[in-house]
C-alpha cells in the first residue's frame, strides 16, 4: 500500500482542546485501502479505554463535524478515532472521490479492527458514531459487526433511499430509477474513454435565492469559514457522478431489525432529513431487543445544527449513552 500523505499541522475547523492528546494514525480495511485518521485520547489516561470510531458527514472530512464529535467525546473519557472514508480526504483508494455502500460500511469495521487490536483499547467496549450519510453507514455496520457494542447515528441520511427514491421519496418509481441508471452508465462510458471521472460538484455556490432552506444550511456550513475545508468534497467539487449508482441497488438498512446491540438515533425536529431516522427507528422497534433502541429528537434543530452547533448537540445524552453501554 502506498504511503499516505498526511498533513502534520492542525487544520481542523474547530479549535484544539487542551483536555485531550491528539495524533495521526493509519489503518487498512479488508480491501487493502489505507485509511487516515485522527486519534483523540483523554489527557493523562492510562490502561485500556472504551473507544468510539466516527466518520461523516457524507462528503465531509475528519477535520469537520465528526472530528468535533470525536474530540468532545474524548474529553468525556473515551478514546476516539475519526477517519476519512476510502477514496476521500487523506485516506487512500483509487479512483478518488468514490462512495460505496459496501466499502464505506467496511470502513467502520476496519476502524473496529484497529481499535480491537490496540493496547490502548478494551476490545469489548467499542462503539461507533456516524454523522449524516455516515449515520446510515454506521447502522449498516452495526447490522453486520457484533463487535460494535453501541451505535449512534446523528442527523442520519439513508443514502440508498435518497438515491433510489429521491428526496421525500418523490422519485420512487422504476422509470425514475432507470433514468438515473441510464445517465450514470452513459457517464461511465465517457469516464472510461477519457481516463478521468467527472465530478458532480459540491454544495452549490453561489447560492440561488430560491434554494430550499436545507441547501442554504449546507452552504452556510460547507462554503463559509464555519465549516469550509480544502479536502472536503462538499466544500469543493463533490463526488464522482457515477458514485450514486450502487446505492440504487444495495439497500443499506434491510436487516436493521436484527441489530442486537443498543442504537441511538439523534435528529433535529426541523431537519428535512428527519424521516430517515423516524423510519429507521420503526425498523429497530420492530426488531429484536427493541428496548435498547432510542430516537432522540432535538427541539428546534435543523439538519446542519447537529454538525457543530453546541446549543443543539445533546452532549450529555451522547456521553451517557456510550458510558452506559461501553462502561
Amino acid at each position: 500500500m502506498p504511503k499516505l500523505e498526511i498533513t502534520p499541522i492542525w487544520d481542523k475547523v474547530f479549535p484544539k482542546s487542551d483536555e485531550v492528546d491528539h495524533r495521526k494514525v493509519t489503518f487498512h480495511n479488508r480491501y487493502g485501502i489505507e485509511l487516515a485518521a485522527d486519534l483523540y485520547k483523554p489527557k493523562g489516561a492510562t490502561g485500556k479505554l472504551p473507544a468510539i470510531a466516527l466518520s461523516g458527514p457524507f462528503g465531509a472530512v475528519k477535520e469537520q463535524s465528526s472530528g468535533h464529535y470525536a474530540q468532545h467525546l474524548a474529553e468525556q473519557g473515551f478514546l476516539t478515532i475519526v477517519f476519512d472514508p476510502s477514496f476521500t480526504g487523506e485516506s487512500g483508494g483509487s479512483p478518488r472521490y468514490v462512495a460505496s455502500p459496501d466499502i464505506n460500511t467496511e470502513d467502520f469495521s476496519a476502524a473496529v479492527d484497529y481499535l480491537a487490536t490496540s493496547d490502548e483499547v478494551d476490545a469489548g467496549r467499542i462503539g461507533i458514531l456516524g454523522v449524516c450519510g455516515w449515520g446510515g453507514m454506521a447502522v449498516s455496520a452495526a447490522i453486520n459487526d457484533p463487535r460494535i457494542k453501541a451505535t449512534c447515528a446523528v442527523t442520519m441520511y439513508d443514502m440508498s433511499r435518497v438515491n433510489a427514491n429521491g428526496y421525500f421519496d418523490g422519485e420512487d418509481s422504476a422509470a425514475a430509477r432507470n433514468k438515473k441508471r441510464a445517465q450514470m452508465c452513459e457517464q461511465r462510458t465517457v469516464d472510461y474513454a477519457t481516463g478521468d471521472c467527472k465530478r458532480g460538484g459540491g454544495v452549490i455556490d453561489p447560492l440561488p435565492e430560491d434554494a430550499p432552506q436545507f441547501v442554504k444550511d449546507y452552504h452556510d456550513y460547507y462554503k463559509t469559514p464555519r465549516g469550509y475545508h480544502a479536502r472536503s468534497l462538499n466544500s469543493n467539487d463533490g463526488w464522482n457522478v457515477t458514485s450514486n449508482l450502487p446505492f440504487l441497488n444495495f439497500p443499506l438498512l434491510t436487516y436493521a431489525n436484527e441489530i442486537e446491540g443498543p442504537v441511538l438515533l439523534v435528529h433535529g425536529e426541523k431537519a428535512h432529513s428527519l424521516y430517515f431516522s423516524e423510519d429507521a427507528y420503526k425498523m429497530l422497534e420492530d426488531g429484536i431487543n427493541p428496548e435498547n433502541k432510542e430516537l432522540l429528537v432535538i427541539p428546534g434543530a435543523t439538519h446542519c445544527d447537529l454538525y457543530d452547533n453546541d446549543e443543539y448537540i445533546p452532549w450529555d445524552e451522547l456521553r451517557d449513552f456510550f458510558k452506559k453501554h461501553l462502561g
